[in-house]
């Protein structure tokens, strides 16, 4: 059975094995998926490159390009930025408008997150992403833990696909992120609070829990 026209949306940062097992699976069961990289802000004073978001938008797309492209042709990334930092924006509908008109119409829309469903309800047809993917393949994990583990510089490789680490490595986006934002990642052990989006999204995480 085909989904369609399907999107779905995260920050990947980085992709790690849990969504990637999802973007697999929804290019498998899917005509055509579309993958949004949120928080893709880059006009200068509002780019999002934080420690929340060590990676660029293009790295991101590098990085699921390097997963995917050798799997599936029938997926394209777009980039979609967050507005809830600017006055006037904080109840999501710029967002929005903007998402709804870079997806375009789709058959179902993929997302565990309750706020962005919330907001795309209306439009499209929302899916949990633990729907579609066996619960034997199910993998609980966060992006946050691995940026912890590559801020501290312990095993983080096994948490993403090999072709991800590899694009790391070869752009040496570890180091560069341990360097820039490792003590501020770390931090966050200690309940540093930067657990929110700037326009109240939750991180989009695939843990596939109900």
């Amino acid at each position: 059975m085909s989904l369609g026209r399907v999107g779905l949306i995260g920050r990947w940062k980085p992709l790690h094995n849990g969504g990637a097992i999802l973007l697999d699976y929804a290019c498998r069961l899917a005509e055509e998926v579309i993958i949004g990289i949120g928080s893709s802000n880059s006009d200068g004073s509002v780019q999002k490159y934080n420690a929340r978001n060590p990676f660029t938008p293009e790295e991101t797309k590098g990085m699921i390009d390097a997963y995917l492209s050798p799997r599936h042709a029938n997926y394209r990334t777009l980039f979609i930025p967050d507005y809830g930092h600017m006055p006037g924006n904080s109840d999501g509908m710029r967002w929005k408008e903007h998402a709804i008109s870079a997806f375009g119409p789709l058959d179902h829309f993929i997302t565990g997150n309750a706020y962005v469903a919330k907001l795309l309800q209306k439009e499209y047809d929302i899916i949990p992403p633990w729907t579609i993917i066996p619960k034997e393949e199910q993998f609980p994990l966060r992006a946050t833990e691995v940026r912890i583990a590559i801020a501290k510089g312990d095993a983080w490789k096994n948490l993403v696909p090999k072709e991800v680490a590899a694009y790391i490595l070869h752009h040496k986006l570890d180091e560069r992120l341990r360097r820039e934002f490792g003590l501020e990642t770390l931090l966050h052990l200690m309940g540093t609070a930067y657990d929110k989006e700037e326009n109240g999204q939750q991180e989009q995480e695939h843990t596939y829990e109900r």
